[in-house]
């Protein structure tokens, strides 16, 4: 091994002649913490060490010697010359810790650990609020700006008509540079893997032909409660509903197809005006997802809740009362809604 070292470094021309004193100096150089600034350890805290694709062993170790990090290039590349992994070195974004010595730099730059950012998708957001997140992350590179949903849809290359709900709601980690389109196709495959496990392992004789007819009503869910524990009831609301062939009658669905005209106040006017996601004037689900769907919504669609409710009516503090008849329904808005008075009990 000695022999083989100070060989490498008479190659790189640091001379022969005091093999010795070039040994113990090596080794000093080796076990010495790399310089990462005042700043930083005084604080204990890392710096941010970019390597550019491309760039090779002896371009970065000149960099660092000039930067300070390291106090001889030369040994740098001989110490990874020397582990045989001169070539080794991978792209990326590396974080460094104070006192870490070369040989844990090169590791760390071997390893390809580089530093990874979250990009979070939230339950109950549409498509567009989706394209704004990913848009407003730094380290993401854009390219989809500016698209038409088609275009989108074109560049992704993923089968489907329409954008809307086919991304996984959940954290995902990338390296800075990823580009906007691998972040949805990751979210993108993670929804087929969920969707395509939870259709498999479906309650029997469901109103629903497909994964994607699954999808549309998970999303109806997500945008009807956000209490977890309400979403089986939910859905067995609308699943008797549709199997009964009545009309879904839910105010998300109305407001996705109003989109930028609705002001936030849902008129009686919006509800009778006709469109294909106006299910008190349409028969059966939407055309399409109207928000992202998180597992507990796609589980609650294919799993509903028995009973024999076909209503429910908001109570005002997150919650839901349900009904059986139209008459203990209406007796319910009447109460919630209205600030009315209504004996629910005699329903009982």
């Amino acid at each position: 091994m000695r022999n083989t070292l100070i060989s490498l470094l008479l190659l790189l021309g640091l001379g022969a002649g005091a093999g010795s004193y070039l040994w113990q100096d090596y080794q000093r150089f080796l076990n010495a913490p790399i310089t990462l600034g005042d700043q930083a350890e005084a604080l204990d805290e890392p710096i941010l060490l970019e390597v550019p694709r491309g760039q090779g062993l002896r371009a970065l170790a000149s960099r660092l010697h000039a930067e300070g990090m390291l106090d001889n290039a030369h040994y740098f590349i001989a110490l990874a010359y020397n582990r045989q992994q001169a070539n080794q070195l991978k792209a990326g974004e590396y974080a460094l810790k104070p006192g870490m010595t070369p040989p844990q730099l090169l590791d760390l730059l071997v390893s390809g650990r580089s530093v990874q950012y979250p990009v979070t998708l939230i339950e109950g957001r549409t498509f567009h609020e989706v394209l704004a997140t990913i848009a407003a992350a730094p380290e993401i590179q854009h390219k989809l700006k500016g698209l038409t949903d088609a275009e989108i849809i074109a560049a992704l290359g993923l089968g489907i008509e329409h954008p809307e709900g086919w991304f996984f709601p959940d954290t995902y980690f990338f390296h800075r540079g990823v580009t906007d389109i691998e972040v949805l196709k990751r979210a993108h495959a993670r929804m087929r893997e969920v969707l395509d496990q939870e259709w498999s392992e479906r309650d029997p004789d469901l109103p629903l032909t497909s994964p994607e007819e699954a999808l549309i009503l998970a999303s109806v869910i997500e945008k009807e409660t956000a209490l977890g524990s309400e979403r089986p009831a939910i859905a067995g609301v609308f699943v008797r509903r549709l199997q009964q062939g009545m009309r879904l009658q839910t105010d998300p669905t109305v407001i996705y197809g109003l989109g930028d005209d609705f002001d936030g106040n849902l008129t009686r006017a919006d509800l009778e005006t006709d469109s294909p996601y106006n299910t008190y004037t349409r028969a059966g689900l939407p055309p399409t997802p109207i928000a992202l769907a998180g597992r507990e919504a796609i589980h609650a669609a294919l799993h509903p809740q028995d009973g024999d409710s076909l209503y429910f009516v908001a109570r005002g503090d997150g919650s839901h009362y349900f009904s059986a008849s139209l008459a203990e329904h209406n007796c319910a808005v009447q109460r919630f809604q209205r600030n009315g008075h209504c004996d629910l009990s005699r329903f009982q």
